[in-house]
């Protein structure tokens, strides 16, 4: 584990799992459990490499590795999603299946976290290597996966189409109960409506009820969205609708600020299938410069430790909602707190994607299908009581956000762990 001096300076940049290994800590101190709970859920129970064989479309064969993590176990099966990305590894796959099990246990879901990803670059693969890869990765884990054992869901670079391929495969391995093991499928393969805007909703969900617990009209506040790929262009057009201004977004290249409102509607149909616009104008500042500039809320939604120990005195937002994974370290969320700032963690605001998945999963073993209006109302009432849960945990308790949600989250894991006797 990272070590932290008493005035919580960092004495080094944390990665991803250690600096959720911190804070898993200090939660299950909280909460009053022992050592050993803590050198349980510190780590996931299995974690699987796997080699995957694809043939290429010019006739060779390549090589590709894949991950899966399954955090815990005590109170489901695993569920999580598979990302591909070139940069993936396994300490990420670890750290990201903490948060899935912690994300289960926010939104009073019946699972702990599992995670996956293919280190690979999709953007240069063509739709025959993708489904092979696709195939191939289920395959090699088809043993471990199932409606009651680990379930997979979409991530990063991922999609319904990718889904699609997965579940036709194990469909092949497994005869029955093969469409509840795969989530995030298109609607007529046993998809949830909703499942694609999930995430993004959940987060402007979360937004909402932060600007009224603060004291924030969320109608003409000001918001800065760091990203502007699925998540962050959904987000940009959720909270358009609900009366925000949108001052400022970025992609990989730059960032656009614009203190009277910029057009979302304008922005959405010129942006790329990877959320690229800022290409398009002039005047473009950097992503560093952006989350600096004024506004009332900001979301960084985009990739980790943007917001750190350097920049966190010179964040202007009232509020702070993380809709990418680990956008803040430690440090910073300690200067923001003591700031005044209201954080609200990934955990809490990046619950949505797993409770569609939830409900997906409901719906494939019942049979019977929800309207989007019912799995818009559902899902709604499941973050609003998690943000009040979690919101309310830190007023008592006295601690910030990112520590409620995380005892929020381990309860029940622990809980169900001391039932069974595993620790």
């Amino acid at each position: 584990m990272g070590n932290i001096d008493g005035d919580g300076q960092e004495k080094e940049m944390l990665n991803l799992l250690t600096s959720t290994q911190v804070v898993v800590h200090e939660a299950i101190k909280k909460l009053g459990y022992h050592q050993g709970m803590y050198q349980l859920l510190a780590e996931p129970l299995r974690t699987i490499q796997v080699r995957i064989p694809v043939r290429m479309d010019d006739g060779s064969t390549k090589l590709f590795t894949g991950f899966r993590a399954q955090h815990n176990d005590s109170l489901g099966p695993t569920m999580g999603g598979v990302r591909f990305h070139p940069k993936i590894n396994e300490e990420e796959v670890k750290a990201q299946a903490i948060w899935m099990s912690l994300k289960c246990g926010i939104a009073g879901l019946p699972f702990g976290g599992g995670k996956g990803g293919v280190i690979c670059n999709p953007r240069t693969m063509s739709m025959g290597e993708l489904e092979r890869l696709s195939r191939g990765y289920v395959r090699a884990l088809s043993q471990i996966l199932g409606p009651a054992k680990d379930i997979l869901a979409p991530d990063m670079y991922t999609n319904p189409q990718i889904m699609a391929w997965m579940v036709d495969e194990f469909s092949r391995l497994r005869q029955h109960g093969s469409s509840g093991a795969i989530t995030g499928k298109p609607l007529v393969l046993g998809g949830s409506e909703g499942r694609e805007i999930a995430g993004a909703k959940g987060v402007a969900i979360c937004i909402e009820q932060a600007a009224k617990n603060y004291g924030t009209r969320l109608k003409g506040a000001r918001v800065i969205i760091q990203g502007f790929g699925n998540a962050g262009s959904y987000i940009a057009k959720f909270l358009q609708e609900s009366g925000a201004i949108i001052v400022g977004i970025s992609d990989v290249y730059g960032a656009l600020y614009e203190p009277g409102g910029l057009n979302v509607g304008y922005l959405l149909k010129r942006r790329d299938s990877f959320g690229t616009v800022t290409t398009l104008f002039d005047g473009v500042i950097s992503n560093e410069e952006l989350l600096e500039q004024d506004c009332d809320i900001l979301v960084p939604a985009a990739v980790s430790n943007q917001i750190t120990a350097e920049n966190a005195h010179n964040i202007k937002a009232e509020i702070v909602v993380e809709a990418a994974n680990g956008p803040t370290t430690l440090e910073a969320t300690r200067i923001l707190s003591e700031r005044g700032i209201l954080l609200v963690p990934d955990v809490l605001a990046g619950a949505g994607g797993v409770t569609v998945s939830y409900f997906e999963w409901v719906q494939n073993n019942q049979g019977y299908y929800w309207d989007k209006d019912e799995v818009a109302s559902r899902l709604q009432q499941k973050l609003v009581d998690a943000f009040n849960v979690v919101y309310e945990t830190a007023r008592t308790r006295k601690v910030n956000m990112r520590l409620a949600a995380y005892m929020v989250g381990v309860r029940k894991m622990s809980e169900a762990s001391l039932f069974r006797s595993w620790v």
